[in-house]
């Protein structure tokens, strides 16, 4: 049966809020309730709430760390033997937020009508991906869901451990940049001219560094809005030019050839590669299915293409070891495992060694160059800083010299 979401007075005059299951949404008037807002469960877990409430930019139900979660909970439930339509009612039950009880309403409303959980999931594409939605029709087919939903939470817990890690170890320098970038903004603009125009009246020649420096401080006061619009016409520009294919895969390949964070990326986009490849092949899906999703989940268009033909190759009789290991931007640590897993029968198992080792590499060589570069911004921003208090100190020092 559908689930709607309502909004009803009872016969005391009250506002009632809740969720219905039932053949029509008419149901609710044998239960004396006037019905003011009705709608399906789906509407208002997509949209982001009903009537008045709805919101212009909704958010997505479950984010990742939340969809983690609720994947563990389903794998512990299932695999407990709980049927799958009892597990979605708990989890309806138990959820704190009002859109996650519509989605899951829906549903478990949509398992009762005799959709398999995978199909069901389809119905709502920006909650579940298709990653997501083939690893759990493999796992129905094989009659091992839990484990399926078990393995999945992993990958998705393990995804968001490195994401986290990464964030993590860019977000120092990333602030100290900002902070450095505003005090140097500061000082130019407003303190350099503060103390130049003590010395504005002296027939005297200034020191050529002060006098470079108020040029620096003019430019920037003058000029400093056209250079605030270019980088916003700039970035504008980025964004537009990526929505074309051609040019964001030749962006994309150029951004792998850079000499410290192109390699961050390739190692970042083979371990999220191999670890989908890993988890679907465990799950049953056919390799070719298999390398078709895993390849759709790769950010950087240039290895999304290299994916896709080496799924090419595959599909005309080359092992999947050859495919990966002509393609250089993927790591040869990849085809080498891949090679493993061919010639002993166990290459889910090697694929997820091969993404776990990736997966390590990349964290270590983002700490590395976090390390590095935390005391190179503050070195260079101390510089900065001398150079600009130089400028400002060695007139005075001129005169004191002169009072001598």
């Amino acid at each position: 049966m559908p689930a709607y979401a309502f909004e009803a007075l009872t016969p005391s005059g009250q506002t009632e809020k809740g969720l219905l299951e039932a053949d029509t949404a008419r149901a609710l008037r044998s239960r004396g309730l006037v019905p003011l807002v009705v709608e399906p469960a789906a509407a208002q877990a997509t949209d982001g709430g009903t009537g008045l409430n709805r919101t212009l930019w909704a958010s997505r139900v479950y984010g990742p760390a939340a969809l983690a979660v609720w994947t563990r909970q389903m794998a512990g439930l299932v695999a407990s033997g709980l049927p799958l339509e009892r597990a979605l009612g708990a989890l309806t039950d138990e959820a704190d937020d009002e859109r996650q009880r519509h989605l899951l309403a829906t549903l478990r409303a949509e398992v009762n009508a005799g959709s398999t959980f995978a199909r069901a999931l389809q119905q709502h594409p920006r909650e579940f991906s298709d990653v997501y939605t083939a690893v759990i029709a493999a796992g129905e087919q094989s009659g091992a869901l839990g484990a399926v939903l078990d393995n999945l939470a992993d990958d998705l817990e393990s995804r968001e451990t490195l994401k986290g890690k990464l964030i993590g170890a860019s977000l120092y320098p990333a602030i100290v940049s900002l902070v450095a970038v505003v005090i140097v903004l500061f000082l130019v603009t407003y303190v350099v001219p503060q103390v130049a125009s003590v010395f504005a009246g002296s027939k005297r020649a200034l020191p050529f560094l002060t006098v470079a420096m108020l040029a620096i401080s003019d430019a920037v006061r003058h000029w400093g809005w056209l250079g605030a619009l270019l980088l916003a016409a700039g970035g504008t520009g980025l964004v537009l030019g990526r929505k074309n294919e051609a040019l964001r895969l030749r962006m994309d390949a150029a951004w792998l050839r850079l000499p410290l964070v192109g390699r961050l990326a390739r190692g970042y986009n083979a371990a999220r590669f191999a670890a989908t490849l890993a988890m679907l092949a465990a799950a049953g899906v056919p390799i070719l299915k298999a390398l078709q999703t895993a390849a759709d989940t790769l950010h950087n268009r240039a290895m999304r293409a290299d994916a896709l033909d080496a799924l090419v190759l595959v599909r005309e009789g080359s092992p999947l070891a050859s495919a990966l290991a002509g393609k250089k931007r993927f790591p040869g640590l990849l085809a080498m495992f891949a090679r493993l897993g061919e010639q002993t029968g166990q290459l889910p198992v090697m694929l997820q060694r091969a993404a776990q080792q990736l997966g390590n590499e990349v964290q270590r060589r983002a700490l590395q160059l976090a390390t590095i570069l935390e005391p190179l911004l503050i070195v260079a921003m101390g510089g900065v800083v001398m150079l600009i208090v130089l400028a400002v100190l060695m007139p005075i020092i001129q005169l004191n010299q002169l009072v001598k």
